[in-house]
């Protein structure tokens, strides 16, 4: 990030403008929503700015900008359309020590100006660096549309009532009380009574908090995806909103962690194979110990949480403190790996089965019906198999199954630095430690990429002959 984003006290402050044609009308129709003391320096001025300067909305100055106009500014614009003015208009800024923005010049700029929509007081502001202006303006088109002109009436209702809100204690409370103000009953007393039916819709609602009980602690267990942010549920995404403690497993992607309110506390329960372990009744008693102060708890776990997430243990020990509890499910990376080979996980003629299996449990490596795996086209989704490689491909050609059969290991899936290692049962674990994969991986036994699929005839001739 290179430019800061934030909003600038401009109310009664002067902001200093030179130029007077299209690139100052441009920037001034935005500045003229502020309340902001503009003046305009320009020697032939657009007949817009004439007018404005007549309506006593701006002060206009028949002159070029000078140094003695500068103090007491807090910001420039330099809108000259012409090099050399703009260039002295900076340095005068400079000098000075003050923020100067040369219109269409992102290098000389000091600031620049957002795409802005505006709700008055509410505000959004786009920035893409000067990067991808058309970009800015489609997504400022968009939430033009999504949110609703009465917002503003809205926001100005409620920041008249903020001062008798603070009878609620600071934190849950409050956002309850405002979430549902703007979410549920303002907008519906505002389209019922206007301005005054929010009032006293206000009023009532505060009273209903006051004397409302407290909020009982409760988790969430929420499948937080394979990793792609776009593959989050929106309950979950509902969930993270809403959230006031976030225990996070380590492979949680961080674009979703940036999802969470900024007052969220985050907590790293991350497991790691042969590395980093925190205890599972740690956990629990995290979970618990948070709820227990009324606190709204989401135990993020990476892909599907009914999916080698040990809900069970973490269910047993929520119910053992009598604390409330739900299930927000997530795509499983099986699913996800499957789609980044351009395969399904079931396909007529081919399996009518799918077997999920764990490359190792608490005890290490996992056990399994080996017979039934080395049949010919059975299809299995094998987590957390990565170290457990040599093992699997050991006790299935020791049952049978033939060398050829192809393996598929996906890491990372869905995200942006997904790798896919093609490999077959002969040469799964020297393929494994030729790759050197770093990050979670998913092995899918008896799929081949799409694209690889076309070869598979051959290898088998290949590993028959004698």
């Amino acid at each position: 990030m290179k430019h800061f984003p934030i909003f600038l006290a401009v109310e009664n402050r002067r902001i200093l403008l030179s130029g007077g044609g299209d690139a100052a009308l441009a920037k001034l129709r935005l500045l003229l929503k502020t309340e902001a003391r503009i003046e305009v320096f320009a020697t032939n001025p657009a007949p817009e700015i004439m007018a404005w300067a007549a309506d006593a909305r701006l002060a206009l100055h028949h002159r070029p900008l000078s140094a003695d106009d500068l103090p007491g500014a807090v910001l420039v614009y330099a809108a000259d359309e012409d090099d050399a003015e703009d260039a002295r208009i900076k340095q005068l800024a400079d000098t000075a020590d003050i923020l100067v923005n040369v219109v269409d010049n992102l290098a000389d700029s000091a600031f620049i100006t957002p795409a802005i929509v505006d709700r008055d007081p509410v505000t959004v502001a786009i920035g893409t660096e000067g990067a991808a202006p058309v970009l800015a303006r489609a997504i400022k088109r968009d939430l033009e549309e999504k949110l609703p002109v009465t917002l503003g009436t809205l926001a100005r209702i409620g920041k008249s009532f903020r001062g008798a809100v603070e009878a609620l204690p600071f934190g849950r409370k409050r956002r309850d009380f405002w979430a549902e103000y703007y979410f549920d009953k303002g907008p519906k007393a505002l389209a019922d009574g206007g301005a005054a039916g929010v009032q006293a819709g206000l009023r009532k609602l505060l009273v209903d908090h006051l004397t409302a009980q407290d909020r009982d602690g409760h988790v969430a267990l929420v499948g937080a995806g394979p990793g792609d942010p776009e593959l989050l549920t929106l309950k979950a995404r509902k969930a993270l909103d809403e959230a006031d403690v976030i225990i996070h497993d380590r492979l949680v992607a961080p674009e979703i962690l940036e999802l969470a309110r900024r007052e969220a506390t985050l907590l790293d329960v991350g497991k790691q194979g042969f590395g980093r372990h925190t205890p599972q009744n740690e956990i629990a008693r995290l979970m618990v110990e948070h709820a227990r102060q009324g606190l709204q708890v989401v135990r993020l776990k990476s892909g599907d949480p009914v999916i080698y997430g040990r809900l069970d243990e973490e269910i047993d020990a929520l119910e053992a403190a009598g604390i409330g509890w739900s299930i927000v499910p997530g795509i499983t990376s099986a699913s996800a790996a499957a789609v980044g080979i351009g395969q399904s996980l079931t396909r007529r003629g081919r399996n009518s089965a799918l077997r999920v299996l764990t490359g190792h449990d608490t005890e290490g490596f996992a056990e399994q019906d080996w017979a039934a795996l080395a049949r010919p086209g059975t299809v299995a989704a094998i987590y957390m198999a990565k170290k457990g490689a040599r093992f699997l491909q050991g006790r299935l050609l020791m049952h049978g199954a033939p060398a050829a059969t192809p393996v598929t290991i996906v890491e990372n899936a869905s995200r942006p630095d997904q790798r896919i290692v093609d490999s077959t049962l002969a040469t799964l674990a020297s393929d494994l430690d030729t790759a050197n994969l770093s990050g979670p991986a998913i092995l899918l036994y008896g799929l081949s990429p799409r694209a690889a699929e076309a070869r598979l005839p051959e290898l088998q001739e290949l590993a028959n002959a004698p």
